[in-house]
Formats: structure tokens, C-alpha cells, sequence
């Protein structure tokens, strides 16, 4: 029977009903979904929350008759999923306090049908060691198979002598509930839903570990199916690794030799680029133009990158007095213009390289910007960029 009815600002109703099968946890992480029914009314379940000790049902709409009796209908894949995951979250909270110490405490968590996260208490980064002895403890408590021991109205002192550890952020009443899979394992206050046995959780898997704040961590994992799926996904692309490599006998000594012969090109490229920018360096300074005490530049060049061309502008600027250098060059076909100005010429002779560059990308459709001493200016038409050179004289 319905007990009471309250509607949302969102037009949603909070409906409550006596001995609902619905499950939600107090902090609200936690809610089932389903539908209710009446006399072929069905009304679906959105949400389910915890208030005041009472479970209630969140819906879109009223049932049409609210003195009827009901019948509750949970989401049982999502159930048990959630199942899963809220038990291997206790089994995996007890590995960490393990593995890394008694330091750990619960900081916060996330459990629903998809995933598990949980935020602990910890100084540093877990190792790759750790994370998978963290793993390895859960899937070795799953295997084993441990049946649920739960405890109801247990008074709140006898549970911390039986070394119940409480959830961080919860609130508990004199009397609480009790979770255990091995007395000597994990012993915890909580209100949520279990799995009857650890072996339904079926499979543990941690895919991150991450900082969130000082002092704490946070892991997210997966469990059964939407763990076997990942672990799926990530074999496929381990073949398809290995069909790449033509199948190696040892696929990560290829890949790190591919990674060492790719480091070595990368530095015979980064040393011809270094040769060709000097040479291009020398070939520039050949081409100064002095006009009233101002050492013009002004060519069109062949750069591989906007970097090279940027790079080739602070060397002259470094090495030439009185530099007015105005550079264009086509890369991945399309035009660049760079525009280098001595600090001292901007301000003797008020020169604005900002100011000419929006000028002479106009030559190339395009725009820029930058500083008075410094300015790029890209665009979309390269077969102007002769224009843009002869027009660059006559700012000088």
C-alpha cells in the first residue's frame, strides 16, 4: 500500500510503500530500478533513495489508483551487477589495508551496475606491484568463495569491538548493520546489498589508479561481466599488436625496439633540421639589406614546420643588430608569415610587428597576431606569398 506521495520541483514523485522490495543505500549511491503494478497499471521506478530510514520509489508519474495494492518488480541484472561491485569494493578496501597499511581508510566511492570507484587515504603512487597484489588478494577471496555473514541491530559498540570499520561520511544509528566475508578478512558497517557469496563477483579488475587530492587515491575497477569484457578489448588489441609486428616471438622486445630505432630517427631528424636551420641561418645573413641603420631580411624560405620557422627567427634576432626580418614559407600547404623586430628599433622608430603582420596577411587570406617585436600570420592562399615580400620592403 502506499504510505505517502511527494512531488519534486523536477515533476518527479517520491512514492513510498510498505515493505518494498526496492533497495537503496543511505548515502544514496546505491538505488534499484524496476517498475510498480496494479490492475495492469505499471508505473517505472527511476530511482530509489533512502530518507529517514524510509525506502522510496522515484517515478515520472502517479499510479492512477493510490489505494491499491502493488506489486514491485526490482531490475534483477541491475541488482545483482550492483551486487558485485559493492562486494568486491569491502574485499577490495580490506587488500588495500593490506597491501599498503592500516593507514587506509575509505574516503569516498562510487558503486552502481557499471563500476566501482573508491577513494582511500594513502601518501604516494601506488606501484604497478601493489595494484596488481591489490588484485590478486580480491580475485583470490573470490575464488575462495566466502559466504555473506550478515548481522542486523548489532548495537553500534559491540560492532566496533567485533572490528567493524566504518564507511567515511556515514551517519549510524545505535544499532547497526554488519557485513562480513571472513571474520579475519573484512568486517564492515554498511547498509548496501551483497552478493550471497563472494564467487558470484566471478572476476576483479582494476583499470585506473590516480590521485585525486593531497593524501588520496582513487581506484576504479570492474567486475564480472564488464570486467571480462574489458579484459577482451584489451587481449584484442594485443593481437592486433602482434598481427602488426608479424607475430614475434617476444611482442614487447619488438615494440621496444621499434620505440628505440623511432628515438634514434628522431634524433638523426632533429640534427639534420639543426644543420639545415644553420645553413639557412648563414644563407639569410648573406642577404641584410641595411636601410637608415635597419638590417632588413626579407625571403621567402623552405621550413619543414611553423617550429623551424620560429626557431630560425630568435637565432638571427640573437646574432643580427637592428634586425627588421620578415620570413614566409609554404608549410603543409598552406602560408606562414613570421615577422621579427629588434626591441631597440620598436622603440626608436615605433615599429609594431603585431600591427604590419594583420597588414600583410591580408596578401594570403588569412590573419594573426602576436607582440611588437614578434608576430606570426597564417592563411589560405600560398600563390601570394612573392607579394607578401615585396610588400614587406616597404615598411622599412
Amino acid at each position: 500500500m502506499i504510505g505517502q506521495v511527494k512531488t519534486s520541483k523536477s515533476k518527479q514523485y517520491h512514492i513510498i510503500l510498505d515493505k518494498t522490495p526496492f533497495y537503496a543505500e543511505s548515502g544514496g549511491q546505491v538505488g534499484d530500478r524496476g517498475y510498480i503494478q496494479s490492475n495492469g497499471d505499471r508505473v517505472y521506478v527511476i530511482d530509489t533513495k533512502k530518507e529517514n530510514e524510509l525506502t522510496v520509489q522515484i517515478t515520472e508519474k502517479l499510479p492512477k489508483e493510490l489505494d491499491s495494492a502493488f506489486t514491485c518488480i526490482v531490475n534483477e541484472t541491475k541488482r545483482r551487477a550492483t551486487e558485485n561491485n559493492h562486494s568486491a569494493t569491502h574485499l577490495m578496501h580490506a587488500a588495500l589495508r593490506k597491501v599498503l597499511g592500516n593507514h587506509v581508510q575509505q574516503r569516498g566511492s562510487l558503486v552502481n551496475e557499471h563500476e566501482l570507484r573508491f577513494d582511500f587515504s594513502h601518501y604516494a603512487k601506488m606501484t604497478e606491484e601493489e595494484i596488481a597484489e591489490v588484485e590478486r588478494l580480491v580475485n583470490e577471496k573470490i575464488r575462495e568463495n566466502i559466504p555473506l555473514t550478515e548481522e542486523r541491530d548489532v548495537p553500534i559498540d559491540k560492532a566496533k569491538k567485533m572490528g567493524a570499520m566504518a564507511l567515511f561520511g556515514e551517519k549510524y544509528g545505535e544499532k547497526v548493520r554488519v557485513i562480513i566475508f571472513d571474520d579475519h578478512y573484512s568486517v564492515e558497517l554498511c547498509g548496501g546489498t551483497h552478493v550471497p557469496a563472494t564467487g558470484k563477483i566471478g572476476i576483479f579488475k582494476i583499470i585506473s589508479e590516480s590521485s585525486i587530492a593531497a593524501g588520496v587515491r582513487r581506484i576504479e575497477a570492474y567486475t564480472a561481466l564488464k570486467a571480462e569484457q574489458y579484459i577482451d578489448e584489451q587481449l584484442k588489441v594485443l593481437q592486433s599488436i602482434n598481427e602488426s609486428l608479424k607475430h614475434p616471438k617476444d611482442a614487447l622486445k619488438a615494440v621496444n625496439g621499434l620505440l628505440e630505432e623511432r628515438n634514434a630517427l628522431q634524433k638523426d631528424l632533429e640534427k639534420l633540421k639543426n644543420e639545415k636551420t644553420a645553413s639557412l641561418k648563414k644563407e639569410l645573413t648573406g642577404k641584410i639589406n641595411s636601410i637608415n641603420g635597419v638590417n632588413l631580411i626579407a625571403e621567402k624560405i623552405i621550413v619543414p614546420d611553423a617550429a623551424s620557422i620560429k626557431d630560425l627567427s630568435f637565432q638571427l634576432k640573437s646574432q643580427v643588430e637592428n634586425l627588421f626580418l620578415i620570413l614566409a614559407a609554404e608549410i603543409n600547404d598552406k602560408p606562414l608569415i613570421s615577422i621579427m623586430i629588434s626591441e631597440n628599433l620598436v622603440k626608436e622608430k615605433g615599429y609594431d610587428a603585431n600591427v604590419i603582420i594583420k597588414e600583410l596577411a591580408k596578401e594570403i587570406k588569412g590573419g594573426g597576431g602576436g607582440q611588437p617585436f614578434y608576430a606570426t600570420a597564417g592563411g589560405k592562399d600560398s600563390s601570394r606569398i612573392d607579394n607578401v615580400i615585396k610588400k614587406s620592403k616597404s615598411f622599412v
